[in-house]
């Protein structure tokens, strides 16, 4: 158990719901202080493009994952851990294989689940064809820190990038650590495929989009995740994440022309007995 799993188990409820308030309500007046963003969503693909349920049941893709599940099985990654769901990461996997992007953004590699998924997907539908793609994965810190070894307090066993060497993928995949949007800001390569699962606050995911913007390619994808549509909980522990939905709603108000599709009840299981992912495509209509 780390130290901050001690303290919050040693921690009377009433004071950890008192400290959330305090923080929600700082989190909040930020976000409605930041100045207005321009953006300009030209390079974003077209709702009329995307076709979830041919995506989701793709018989096609469904064999190419029934052959990388095998491998990823092989790394007993838990779930529950505040990453992506096994249900989740299925349909980011799903969804990789039929975009085809040769150039990826992640934004949140934390335990290296949904990374792992990706990079398994890049190389089962391109790489091993002969495809050149590269993977850029981020997050705040070093996930693959051999003196910290932070993989470990999640419950795994394996580093992001010892997962990712395994089968090769580290070939075409980078990781960094640092502020999602200094690095989004800095960057001078471009992407065909973004999914923003950071910092998940209504002011950082306000920001992250319009800049995630500036460096998509033509007819680019952008995924969300904890998208939680008229911030309502999905599930029946009623956890909520109000972020992406604030943000999103607040560029749309100001005149963007953008449009969130919730990926909704899935073919496959995710999490709480439901099918349901909070998953959600980012278009332009």
């Amino acid at each position: 158990m780390s130290l901050k799993q001690l303290i919050k188990s040693i921690t009377p409820k009433f004071i950890i719901n008192k400290i959330h308030a305090a923080r929600k309500s700082q989190e909040m007046a930020a976000f409605h202080a930041l100045p207005e963003e321009s953006l300009d969503a030209k390079n974003l693909i077209h709702e009329k493009d995307v076709n979830l349920s041919e995506i989701l049941n793709s018989k096609a893709i469904g064999d190419l994952w029934k052959e990388s599940k095998k491998e990823i099985d092989s790394f007993d990654i838990p779930d529950g851990t505040g990453g992506v769901n096994p249900g989740d990461r299925r349909a980011l996997y799903y969804l990789l294989c039929h975009f085809k992007p040769s150039s990826i953004l992640e934004v949140g590699t934390h335990i290296g689940a949904s990374t792992l998924h990706i990079a398994s997907a890049l190389y089962i539908s391109q790489v091993k064809l002969g495809e050149q793609v590269e993977f850029t994965t981020v997050d705040i810190r070093d996930v693959n820190c051999t003196s910290e070894k932070p993989w470990l307090n999640y419950g795994t066993k394996f580093s992001p990038l010892e997962m990712i060497a395994k089968f090769g993928y580290d070939q075409f995949t980078t990781f960094k650590a640092g502020m999602s949007l200094d690095l989004i800001k800095s960057t001078t390569k471009t992407f065909d495929f973004i999914f923003l699962d950071g910092d998940h606050s209504g002011g950082t995911v306000y920001q992250e989009i319009p800049a995630a913007l500036k460096i998509l390619n033509k007819n680019g994808v952008i995924l969300l995740h904890d998208y939680f549509p008229n911030m309502k909980p999905l599930w029946s522990n009623g956890s909520l994440v109000e972020g992406p939905y604030l943000a999103t709603e607040r560029l749309i108000n100001e005149g963007a022309n953008l449009k969130v599709i919730p990926l909704g009840n899935l073919p496959w299981p995710t999490k709480l007995g439901t099918n349901i992912t909070s998953l959600a495509l980012l278009v332009r209509t």
